[in-house]
């Protein structure tokens, strides 16, 4: 009896041998697939995340640039509007504010001058002729009216002619609208005043800036 019982003592251990190695492997296949699912679980939720976020950073770059073509086109829109009140008001710039200043005493320095070479003029008048001739004195007198009368008289200037390369002389274009239409292949006022077909087209791209309905009429005041 008791040699046949240790066979089957035998026979069970390899039996629970087997099934242990296979259980085990089974085990080792359901551990490798579970994990292949998560590989690819997780590359189907990080693919998703990765398009959005990368969706996210161009709709920001796209409403940060949109955000600073408008700012700039505001700026220059208020630039233009503070050049035509401006105008309007007649305040002129500090730069001409400086040059009238300095006119002003250049012409008061020469002023004295004038003054005291007038003074001796007449000085030397008066001794010259007599007290007694009083005809002179009176032909003198009269004949200084005259020569004050040609001083005064306003030097008449020459027109200089109008730069019509400069955008800027047209009423509602400042200096960033003019540089733009340069770009653009406006580069002189006749085309703004009588502009061709190509010059329309190149033109309908301002037609959002400020007054570009009267700028063909300032135009032609210029040209």
């Amino acid at each position: 009896m008791a040699k046949k019982a240790k066979p089957n003592v035998d026979k069970i251990v390899k039996k629970v041998n087997k099934e242990f190695e296979k259980t085990s492997s089974q085990i080792e296949s359901l551990i490798s697939d579970a994990l292949k699912q998560f590989d690819s679980l997780q590359h189907q939720v990080q693919d998703p995340i990765r398009k959005l976020l990368k969706e996210v950073d161009e709709l920001r770059e796209r409403e940060m640039k949109r955000f600073n073509d408008e700012f700039e086109r505001r700026m220059e829109e208020f630039h233009e509007l503070q050049s035509n009140v401006l105008e309007r008001l007649g305040v002129a710039s500090k730069e001409d504010i400086r040059k009238a200043e300095k006119e002003s005493k250049k012409e008061s320095s020469k002023a004295p001058a004038k003054k005291a070479a007038s003074s001796t003029k007449k000085s030397a008048a008066t001794t010259k002729k007599p007290a007694a001739k009083k005809a002179p004195v009176q032909k003198a007198a009269a004949k200084a009216p005259a020569k004050a009368a040609v001083k005064k008289a306003p030097a008449v200037k020459a027109k200089k002619p109008v730069d019509k390369s400069n955008l800027t002389l047209v009423k509602g274009i400042g200096p960033a609208t003019a540089e733009k239409m340069k770009a653009a292949g406006i580069t002189s006022i006749d085309q703004i005043a009588n502009p061709s077909p190509d010059d329309q087209e190149k033109l309908k791209a301002f037609s959002k800036v400020k007054g570009f309905s009267q700028f063909t009429a300032e135009a032609k005041k210029i040209s």
